[in-house]
C-alpha cells in the first residue's frame, strides 16, 4: 500500500510532522509511506490565482495524493478549527478530485484533552465534501506520547491504534 503522509500544520519544526515519520518508521515494514511537509510554502488558493495556473509545488502534491492509495492527514488545532495551511491545500484540490473516494486516515495531534475535537471536526467536514472516504480518526496527545530531539516516541496504546488502523485498511 502507498500511503502519503501530511503534516497539516503551518509550523516548519510542526510535532505533527515528527509524529507522522514515527508512525512511517512504525510502518514502514509493510507499506511505503512518503510524508509530506511544506504546506507552509503554498500560495493563497484564490479563484485569480487559479486562473493563473496551479503553480508547480501545488501540483507535486497534488500529484501524490492522487497516486497514494491513503492519505494520513495529522493535524494540529489553531482557534479551534484546522489551520489555514491545510485548508488551503483542500481549497487547491476542491475543483480537481484528487480526494474524491480517496481512503484518509484523520489525526489530530494537540497538546491535551479535549483539545482537536473542533480540528477534527472541521477536518472531517471538508473531506466529506470532497468525497473522501474516512477509514479512521485518531485523537494523539503530546501530554502522552514523548517528544525527545525533534522525535516523537509512539507508546504501545498510540502502536495498538495505528496497528488496527493499518489491519482495517488492509481488509
Amino acid at each position: 500500500m502507498k500511503i502519503l503522509a501530511i503534516s497539516g500544520s503551518a509550523s516548519k519544526n510542526s510535532s505533527n510532522f515528527y509524529l507522522l515519520k514515527a508512525i512511517a518508521g512504525f510502518i514502514q515494514e509493510k507499506h511505503k509511506t512518503e510524508v509530506y511537509q511544506g504546506l507552509y510554502d503554498f500560495q493563497l488558493f484564490t479563484p485569480t490565482n487559479l486562473k493563473n495556473g496551479v503553480p508547480e509545488k501545488i501540483k507535486v502534491l497534488k500529484s501524490k495524493i492522487s497516486s497514494a492509495d491513503v492519505l494520513i492527514i495529522s493535524t494540529p488545532e489553531y482557534t479551534r478549527n484546522i489551520p489555514a495551511a491545510l485548508k488551503n491545500l483542500i481549497e487547491w484540490c476542491t475543483a480537481s478530485g484528487e480526494f474524491t473516494n480517496k481512503r484518509v486516515v484523520a489525526i489530530t495531534f494537540t497538546p491535551h484533552e479535549p483539545r482537536g475535537e473542533h480540528a477534527m471536526a472541521s477536518l472531517l467536514a471538508s473531506l466529506k465534501t470532497m468525497e473522501a472516504k474516512v477509514i479512521a480518526q485518531i485523537a494523539l496527545y503530546k501530554s502522552v506520547l514523548e517528544i525527545e530531539d525533534q522525535q516523537v516516541i509512539l507508546d504501545s496504546l498510540s502502536k495498538e491504534m495505528i496497528q488496527a488502523t493499518m489491519e482495517l485498511l488492509e481488509s
